[in-house]
């Protein structure tokens, strides 16, 4: 008898498992991949792969989810009913704005200088904002099918809604093959989202067993600016925002995204990777999909936050090492440039880091220094990308949720408690 038990103990461990919520068991994998990189580091970056594989299935299914779920969305609008994308990009840019301020009050709080290396000339940054926003512009037209081929959320969201504006008066058979096509990609995606704590596991297991946190001690001052700004972002402005809009104890929303939203994010360093996961929690959540259908991927497109301070304060450490002079017209000025630069960072190649020498030209610096800013970007990126974009998609399903709760008191109840995928 004691035999047949112990040869039941393995099912029944892995059946416990699978019970717990996805939260628990991404900790779980969390958790064995700090493990598996400290005590076999080969096998941590065999283990890889698992990473890998869970980031690419994110990113190849989330371009037609959107494309998907906006169209239906668009479709199945009912006359009348309020999408609340008016007081979201006040939200997106307000938040922004706002994370770059704090950046440089925490910049001239806390004065970092560099140790600037080379490594970045190969890299070919926007020149003047009017690039930036030019990128963002061309997007906008891109042709569909290569919109759809390179995660130009931009453009998907431009053909889904010239699409779904005339399908609105298309056939109840139409729109009812299209909501159901929207269903169908949602459970491919709540299938993807379950392998998370493998996914999870991979990531973090290679990432510590290739690279390890060495190289970034001599840059803890500049870490702990960056990440120091985040938190505080995360924690006490973003709460403060949805305060002033929903007059409610705005903790329970915050805290169950940056679990279920920020935790998942940290570790792909994807926004566009992350977007399954974030409509899968505002469907969770109970809000419309009218909105967060489109506030989502617009989201992981302009709302920057993480990006603004990335740019601020590599920007201003580079001001401090260079000994120059800042005034107060001139660091609110950066702040501006920062959230334009930020909302335009996803038509850039390399993102947030090269957009670092368009703030710098500000202040004089050359391009030749300023790039060298950018590769201390790269070495730090191990945790300041996944900070940043944690920081990022949690707030597009923070500020998604702010907006609908004040028409729909039904929402009230599931920012609490909302239920685990």
């Amino acid at each position: 008898m004691p035999v047949t038990d112990m040869s039941q103990t393995p099912a029944s461990l892995i059946r416990r498992l699978l019970n717990l919520s996805l939260v628990s068991q991404i900790v779980i994998g969390l958790i064995l991949g700090l493990l598996l990189a400290y005590f076999a580091p080969a096998a941590a970056q065999a283990t890889s792969l698992l990473g890998t594989l869970f980031v690419g299935a994110l990113k190849a299914v989330a371009p037609i989810l959107v494309f998907i779920l906006v169209l239906a969305a668009v479709t199945g609008h009912q006359q009348g009913t309020q999408t609340r994308m008016r007081p979201l990009l006040l939200l997106y840019l307000f938040g922004t704005f706002s994370a770059a301020l704090v950046a440089v009050l925490a910049s001239f709080a806390f004065p970092t200088s560099l140790k600037l290396v080379a490594g970045a000339d190969q890299l070919t940054p926007p020149g003047q904002i009017t690039e930036v926003l030019g990128n963002l512009l061309f997007n906008l037209v891109s042709n569909p099918v290569k919109a759809l081929a390179d995660a130009n959320y931009i453009g998907i969201l431009a053909w889904a809604l010239a699409l779904g504006l005339p399908l609105r008066h298309a056939s109840e058979a139409t729109r009812n093959l299209i909501q159901e096509l929207a269903g169908a990609v949602s459970s491919l995606v709540r299938a993807v989202i379950r392998c998370a704590p493998l996914g999870i596991l991979g990531l973090v297991a290679g990432t510590l067993a290739e690279s390890g946190f060495g190289a970034l001690l001599g840059y803890a001052q500049l870490l702990l600016v960056l990440l120091g700004c985040m938190l505080f972002i995360a924690l006490v402005v973003n709460p403060l925002i949805v305060f002033g809009v929903t007059r409610k104890n705005p903790y329970p929303l915050v805290l169950t995204c940056l679990k279920e939203s920020g935790l998942t994010a940290f570790f792909t360093r994807s926004s566009a990777a992350n977007i399954p996961v974030n409509l899968a929690l505002c469907e969770r959540l109970g809000l419309p999909r009218e909105t967060y259908s489109l506030s989502i991927p617009l989201g992981a497109t302009i709302n920057m936050a993480g990006a603004a301070i990335t740019i601020t304060v590599l920007t201003l450490a580079a001001v401090h090492t260079l000994d120059i002079p800042v005034d107060l017209p001139s660091a609110l000025l950066l702040s501006i440039i920062a959230t334009v630069s930020a909302c335009g960072a996803s038509g850039v190649a390399g993102g947030s880091l090269l957009l670092i020498p368009l703030a710098c030209s500000l202040f004089g610096i050359d391009n030749e220094v300023a790039m060298q800013v950018v590769a201390v970007g790269f070495i730090i990126g191990v945790l300041q990308d996944a900070a940043e974009t944690a920081l990022n998609s949690s707030t597009d399903v923070i500020f998604t949720a702010a907006a609908c709760q004040g028409h729909s008191e039904s929402n009230a109840d599931g920012l609490s408690t909302p239920s685990e995928a």
